[in-house]
């Protein structure tokens, strides 16, 4: 008998040898092909791009991922504690598999076998990390054995706290979001060290299968999960039962933080900045690099540039008259529904959408379907309001077949089923606005003249109405806006702002081609000033003065400015009949306003990757001594500015008071009412097609045009300071409100000269037109009256022969007026 026994263990021992030889044959073969767990050292995932305001303000995220890498020791430990309890209690104490939990799964999976229910795992935090990283997710015993080997492996090879900071940074929560901080900013718009017990509970419960406790899909099983992750909390010693069961009572409080833009009114400007960013380092380092962003945008004034572009624009609009409803649906059933599915305009919310349910002598019956959010879901009202005669007295005026028709009723403009936009009346219960997107478009730049830093952007009316930014994308004509440019190049080249021209008839010949430029009024005023022909923007005086110190000349400053790459050096271009946009304006203009050094415009202060390590700042100013050890009453370190200078000082301080005549007296005179040091000037096109204002104090620049987007008239008398000036003028009223009313400076060695503001010579005591005019040293008034072209027999001289190139300028429109 023991013979027998001891026959059968032999047997036994040599069959189980065997069987363990093949399990590490097996094991040693899976081992061979087992990726390198090394790469989890140089792990960097796709994280989010995050673009900021310059006081801070998130204006937007990009990511094909929404995650936002977070170090282990940023984790809080009751965040921990949560995905312990929910994944893993025993993961600081297991090498890599907790052989307890695996042998109740294998129970269990028995018991189960046959029965057709899903099979239960027991994966650790650690074989998670192994299958998410390095393995697929194929539900087979062989990916499984691998999962269990490379635990192993990485437990040796790495801190338990770097495998729970690779976890909780990896895995997918639904909705998007990657990762524990994405998790947190996604479902409840907080940062992970602000979550509650039962908010880091729930999203403990997601990792199983976020589609399975959806929040408002499945509210109900997702409020069940995250209490056992409670529970198990409670079991586990990290919170108090009293914490457990508080807990428990609170509801789920998701409230999902929206994707896209942010920051109200910031549109324009954060999609220019997502262009730049895209063109600058790629579309992956955009969507997945995890870049901080330092924008150079103001919030507030970003707010006041809306307004007062937005109020320009339709107060131009209306005066056209009403065009019609947005669409017509039908209001025989539940209006609600088809209104539901009409389009608005997401970025202006003053705006509602509504639909007439009937239409009077007395005005509009209308109704409403505003949206409102309730635990996270969109729950839509049915309401209704009245839109007063009053109230939509425009409108009386309305285009029918392109013909503008005067309405007696109300009835007579919309019907019952028309779509249109409303405003809430202030200060009233149910009473609306009648509104109409305008037609009319324009761009608009707020910059700091001293860093090129722009402040604040108007691409259009409404971004959500289109997307294309006619404040940098636009190609449009500056008309007279440009002069300054042409009277900067003079300036500097040995004219003064006394210095006379004819304003009088002059002729272009160019083969069989002749150019006849006309002043806007089409008068013309005999002999004046440099300073009167900007103030009174001229174009006779314009053309002349181009004409008489060379195209070429004004060329080589416009392109030193900025405004364009290459001007044509054709006359017609004096007048601002080539096209660029308003942020090279603006950034000429700011030339003028920074003593004529030149300025690289900017919407980005900073760029800093993943680790915090800056790879792009906008300021190239050097600052010596800025990083003494300490302080040994030594002068204050100043930033040292290598800026060129495009201009001489003393010309960009002679234009500019130049173009504080333009405000005080000249075709901007409506922004003088701000009692205010500025310099500015207007611009108008042919055939009114678009109109300009650009002006600066010492310390802002702000440049707009106004114009539609397949160009075509504005209206007979529309100019630069009557429709583009108010705009102005109501963005400096407030941007400028609570600042102090700097002067412009005058450059040390300027001289100050009372001259003949007629003839441009030396005033006589008394002199009833005398006026205070700047001068280089070495320059002033001159000795004898001379005009600039004029014939030697006192006959208007006509211009030199344009080349024949210059034809189609002249055809296509000439220059500004303006």
């Amino acid at each position: 008998m023991i013979r027998l026994i001891g026959y059968f263990f032999g047997i036994g021992t040599a069959l189980a040898l065997l069987v363990a030889a093949g399990v590490a044959i097996y094991i040693s073969h899976l081992s061979k092909d087992l990726p390198d767990y090394e790469v989890l050292a140089k792990y960097e995932p796709p994280v989010t791009t995050r673009i900021h305001a310059s006081d801070g303000a998130l204006m937007a995220e990009y990511a094909r991922e929404r995650r936002l890498y977070l170090p282990i020791q940023a984790v809080p430990d009751r965040v921990k504690a949560a995905f312990l309890s929910a994944e893993d209690k025993n993961f600081y104490n297991h090498p890599g598999i907790d052989v307890t939990g695996l042998g109740r799964a294998v129970m269990v999976n028995l018991q189960n076998f046959g029965s057709g229910k899903r099979q239960v795992g027991a994966s650790t935090i650690t074989q998670q990390v192994a299958k998410n990283f390095l393995l697929s997710s194929d539900q087979t015993y062989e990916r499984k054995i691998k999962e269990m080997i490379l635990a192993f492996r990485i437990e040796q090879a790495y801190s338990k706290d770097r495998i729970l900071e690779l976890y909780l940074n990896e895995i997918f929560f639904g909705l998007g979001a990657y990762g524990v901080a994405g998790a947190a900013l996604t479902y409840f718009d907080k940062a992970v060290n602000e979550l509650t017990v039962a908010e880091a509970a729930y999203l403990a419960a997601l990792p199983k299968g976020p589609s399975n406790y959806h929040p408002f899909k499945y509210a109900d099983r997702a409020v069940e999960r995250r209490n056992w992750v409670i529970d198990q909390m409670v079991d586990n010693g990290y919170v108090t039962q009293e914490e457990g069961a508080k807990a428990k009572a609170e509801p789920l409080g998701v409230k999902p933080r929206r994707s896209g833009t942010y920051l109200f009114a910031g549109e324009y400007f954060t999609e220019e900045v997502r262009r730049q960013i895209s063109a600058r380092y790629g579309e992956n380092a955009l969507y997945e690099g995890g870049l901080s962003v330092r924008t150079t945008l103001d919030p507030k004034m970003q707010l006041i540039a809306r307004k007062a572009m937005q109020n320009g624009l339709m107060k131009f609009d209306t005066l056209r008259g009403y065009r019609g409803p947005v669409k017509t649906i039908s209001v025989s059933g539940d209006w609600g529904v088809p209104l539901s599915e009409v389009k608005g305009l997401d970025d202006v919310p003053e705006w509602s959408l509504a639909v007439v349910l009937d239409s009077s002598e007395s005005g509009l019956s209308i109704g409403l379907r505003p949206t409102r959010q309730i635990s996270g879901e969109l729950v839509r009202d049915r309401i209704e309001g009245t839109v007063s005669r009053d109230d939509m007295s425009f409108a009386m005026r309305h285009v029918v077949d392109g013909k503008t028709v005067k309405a007696k009723s109300p009835a007579d403009v919309l019907k019952p089923g028309d779509v249109i936009f409303v405003q809430k009346k202030e200060g009233t219960d149910g009473a609306y606005i009648l509104r109409q997107a305008p037609e009319v478009e324009g761009g608009m730049i707020a910059m700091d003249p001293h860093t090129g830093r722009v402040l604040a952007m108007v691409g259009g009316f409404s971004y959500s109405q289109s997307e294309f930014n006619r404040a940098t994308q636009a190609m449009r004509q500056p008309g007279s806006s440009f002069k300054p440019i042409v009277y900067s190049a003079a300036l500097d080249n040995g004219y003064t702002p006394a210095s006379v021209i004819m304003d009088g008839p002059i002729t272009i010949k160019s083969g069989n081609t002749t150019w006849t430029p006309k002043n806007y009024d089409g008068r013309t005023a005999g002999p004046a000033t440099l300073r009167s022909g900007i103030e009174r923007s001229r174009n006779l005086m314009t053309v002349r003065l181009a004409n008489d110190m060379g195209m070429k000349l004004v060329a080589e400053y416009a392109e030193r400015f900025g405004v364009y790459d290459r001007l044509a050096p054709y006359l017609p271009m004096a007048l601002g009949s080539g096209e660029t946009t308003v942020m090279r304006m603006v950034s000429a203009y700011s030339i003028m306003a920074n003593g004529g050094k030149s300025i690289k415009p900017t919407l980005i202060d900073r760029i800093q990757d993943r680790y915090g390590k800056t790879v792009y700042r906008q300021d190239e100013r050097g600052c010596e001594n800025c990083n003494a050890a300490e302080w040994q009453n030594q002068p204050e370190p100043e930033l040292i500015d290598n800026s060129e200078q495009v201009l001489d000082p003393m010309t960009a301080y002679q234009i500019t008071s130049m173009m504080e005549g333009v405000v005080e007296r000249g075709t901007g005179a409506t922004v003088a009412e701000l009692g205010r040091h500025i310099a500015g000037k207007t611009g108008t096109t042919n055939d009114e097609k678009d109109t300009w204002f650009i002006g600066y104090t010492p310390n802002l620049v702000v440049g707009l045009y106004m114009g539609y987007d397949q160009p075509k008239g504005l209206g007979k008398g529309a100019t630069g300071g009557g429709l583009a000036a108010p705009i102005f003028k109501d963005f400096m009223r407030v941007a400028l409100d609570g600042t102090p009313n700097v002067d412009f400076q005058v450059p040390e060695g300027m001289k100050l000269i009372a001259i003949n503001r007629k003839t441009g010579m030396a005033a006589n005591p008394g002199d009833p037109g005398a006026f205070i005019e700047a001068f280089k040293p070495g320059t002033g008034p001159a000795d004898s009256y001379w005009v600039i072209g004029m014939g030697a027999d006192g006959s208007n001289a006509s211009g030199g022969a344009l080349s024949p190139q210059a034809n189609q300028a002249i055809q296509s429109g000439g220059g500004g007026l303006y």
